[in-house]
């Protein structure tokens, strides 16, 4: 098996976005040192929590400071851009650091509607959905494989050349495995996205076509994983990312907190929800508790008899205290190790 990293920089609680980026390129020089084979960064925009929103940037940093590893984008999001300009910023990389630069391709925005809007040159109307018009585009600069009579033909002149980045294309469902593989491209599938990967990594060997770059299909996975001495410290040190993912979700991102606030944050919601509780539950005949809040529920008991009201409370009562238990034992989701 071979090894490889791909860096998202998140940006912890008390850091700051530059010491973020920094920690990324110390981060590719030990991964050098360690022996993966390459270290790809992503792309996100307009959030606190991940510092990347131009991984050809950092690419060119990590590039700089290590001499033998791959470096490369997981993913540049195609999409936001013209696919010129992508292929004359990543034949200048390959110019630079030679044979050893990949590039990712991806669709998915790397953000929200809002934001995606916001990066779009023209914003009369939303851009078109033409990814594989793009690709293809985007893989006639690098091969120059334009017809002679193309307009764009003589466009192909890039400023890295001979060097030439290696197209990846990046994905998760079965649209992108039939693509990657009727392109004759390696095929980078996010398992952090879509688990259930078996079957769409076997479409895409079967419906595989050589290319003059692969003779053969090509697949990496891109898991979510948290290493550690035993099951239950990576259960804890997965705490901060899976809340920091948790409050993304809820409308409120922020930077990636420490395992010491995370399990701080689950006491107490565990001991304000039993106090909750037990005044809940004073009284014999009716409850007028109005608008109760537990964690993620919110309850109205209006008049209620004791034994109904009772018997509700007591349900959201065992709810809650799986979920609170869960986030305490693996907060959330167990993670792979």
């Amino acid at each position: 098996m071979r090894l490889s990293v791909l860096d998202q920089s998140p940006v912890s609680q008390g850091s700051t976005g530059p010491q973020a980026l920094a920690n990324s390129v110390d981060l590719a020089r030990l991964a050098e040192e360690l022996g993966y084979v390459r270290y790809w960064v992503a792309e996100h925009h307009a959030t606190s929590m991940l510092a990347s929103p131009a991984p050809e940037v950092l690419i060119a940093a990590i590039g700089a400071a290590t001499t033998e590893i791959r470096v490369g984008s997981g993913g540049v999001m195609l999409p936001h851009y013209s696919p010129l300009k992508v292929a004359e910023v990543f034949s200048m990389l390959a110019g630079l650091f030679g044979d050893r630069v990949d590039l990712g391709i991806g669709r998915a925005p790397g953000t929200d509607p809002q934001t995606m809007f916001a990066l779009q040159r023209d914003r009369r109307q939303r851009s078109p959905d033409d990814f594989p018009e793009q690709l293809a585009e985007l893989l006639a600069y690098l091969d120059d494989d334009f017809p002679d009579a193309h307009p764009f033909a003589r466009l192909a002149a890039l400023p890295g050349l001979p060097a030439r980045p290696a197209p990846w294309l990046l994905g998760s469902s079965p649209q992108s495995a039939i693509w990657a593989a009727e392109l004759g491209l390696p095929y980078s599938f996010a398992d952090f996205i879509n688990p259930a990967g078996a079957e769409i990594a076997a479409l895409y060997r079967e419906r595989f076509v050589p290319s003059a770059d692969l003779a053969a299909p090509r697949i990496s996975v891109a898991v979510s994983a948290i290493c550690a001495e035993t099951d239950e410290e990576a259960e804890l040190l997965a705490s901060s990312s899976r809340m920091a993912i948790v409050q993304l979700r809820r409308g409120r991102p922020g930077a990636v907190p420490p395992v010491e606030d995370v399990v701080k944050a689950a006491l107490i919601g565990v001991t304000e929800r039993r106090n909750l509780l037990a005044v809940a539950l004073q009284g014999e005949q009716v409850y007028r508790l109005g608008r109760v809040i537990i964690p993620n529920l919110v309850v109205n008991f209006l008049k209620m008899p004791a034994p109904l009201a009772r018997g509700r409370i007591e349900r959201h009562n065992r709810r809650c205290e799986q979920v609170f238990a869960g986030a305490l034992r693996s907060v959330f989701v167990r993670p792979r190790v």
